[in-house]
């Protein structure tokens, strides 16, 4: 297993319905129910962005009741 700094390969922020955050590879299909938030590189680089904007980890439908 690599260690985060370690890991050269590209990955890309998605983001679900529920404005719920992860990575992915970058390159490979885009799991159901995800789509690209505008964020892709480093592993390290993406998570970094994900704490930035992902400030409330409620789910949205959560958030809308």
């Amino acid at each position: 297993m690599l260690a985060e700094e370690d890991d050269e390969r590209q990955y890309v922020v998605v983001v679900n319905h529920e404005e719920q955050y992860s990575i992915w590879l970058a390159g490979r299909p885009l799991p159901p129910g995800w789509q690209e938030a505008g964020k892709t590189g480093s592993k390290v680089a993406c998570l970094d962005y994900i704490r930035e904007v992902w400030t409330d980890m409620t789910p949205r439908s959560a958030r809308e009741n």
